[in-house]
């Protein structure tokens, strides 16, 4: 089963996904829905429920830790993304394209 949020990152430095990567999903009021570790493709495909009711909602990219593990200075020690759920029968992927000193992101498909 797929969750309603999944998100992928790639290491832009090393040219390779980024594996072991902590992220977790709050909603709106700060509460944790879930947490996840990307795999070895980057991904995280269960992060959270099958369907979320409409609403912001934040991914908190845990950045520190992942540079750290490869002694590596970064510049952000995490990367939250904020969006809005408003169509709850979408699928919303959110992307990381990630380096030690910048990143970007989007709404994926």
């Amino acid at each position: 089963m797929t969750s309603h949020v999944t998100a992928h990152v790639l290491d832009a430095a090393r040219g390779v996904p980024a594996q072991g990567l902590s992220i977790q999903l709050n909603d709106t009021d700060g509460n944790a829905v879930a947490q996840s570790v990307t795999d070895e493709q980057g991904r995280v495909s269960s992060l959270g429920p099958s369907e979320l009711t409409p609403g912001t909602y934040r991914l908190t990219f845990d950045t520190g830790a992942y540079f750290a593990a490869q002694n590596t200075a970064c510049f952000h020690p995490e990367v939250v993304v904020t969006f809005e759920i408003t169509a709850p029968d979408q699928h919303y992927h959110i992307p990381l394209l990630l380096s030690p000193f910048a990143f970007t992101t989007y709404r994926g498909s």
